[in-house]
């Protein structure tokens, strides 16, 4: 976990509504799971809108509209946060390397990133770049495959990006995997 602090970041990033329009790549895509998002269950829905009386969080979410996994997950979490009250922001990679590089994954500038963050900055959690369940693919493979000059390298990271896909699934399914590892990671702070 980054120790640093983002309160820099606040009022820089776009709403998820901006992001959409800037996009230039997949916008029909992340658009279509924006507008297919349904509550998995009532809890969730309820635990979402009882963080409305807090004024103290803040999320940042480092995207950017050419990755796969910003198109299946952000369009969820910004439904989830809308209900939330609590404030969002999207802040595009390219623009935010410095930012990035303070929240890699496995040493990669992995995307996206939600970071939660109390009104002054300070980090209380992140999540990301996919779920857990579906980031297992991608731990196991670097790990098995270290070198990225090897001459299969290419050839098993394909295999593995397949195996992630599948267990992303077709629809809509995934939605409720992570609207609850966000719950989770809300209500630790």
């Amino acid at each position: 976990m980054s120790r640093t602090n983002v309160s820099q970041y606040f009022g820089k990033g776009l709403s998820g509504e901006q992001f959409m329009e800037v996009m230039t790549k997949n916008q029909e895509a992340f658009r279509s799971w924006y507008d297919q998002f349904s509550w998995a269950n009532e809890e969730d829905r309820e635990f979402f809108e009882s963080l409305n009386h807090r004024d103290d969080l803040r999320v940042l979410i480092l995207a950017a509209d050419w990755c796969g996994d910003v198109v299946r997950n952000v369009p969820v979490i910004l439904r989830a946060l809308e209900h939330s009250g609590v404030p969002t922001e999207i802040l595009i990679l390219e623009n935010h390397e410095a930012l990035m590089d303070d929240f890699l994954t496995m040493g990669g500038r992995s995307v996206p990133v939600v970071i939660v963050a109390d009104s002054g900055g300070h980090v209380l959690g992140r999540w990301g770049p996919r779920p857990a369940h579906v980031q297992e693919v991608m731990v196991r493979f670097k790990t098995e495959n270290p070198d990225r000059e090897a001459a299969d390298y290419q050839d098993k990271l394909m295999v593995a990006r397949q195996e992630m896909k599948e267990r992303y699934g077709e629809g809509t399914e995934i939605h409720g995997t992570i609207v609850q590892e966000l719950r989770e990671l809300l209500s630790g702070v």
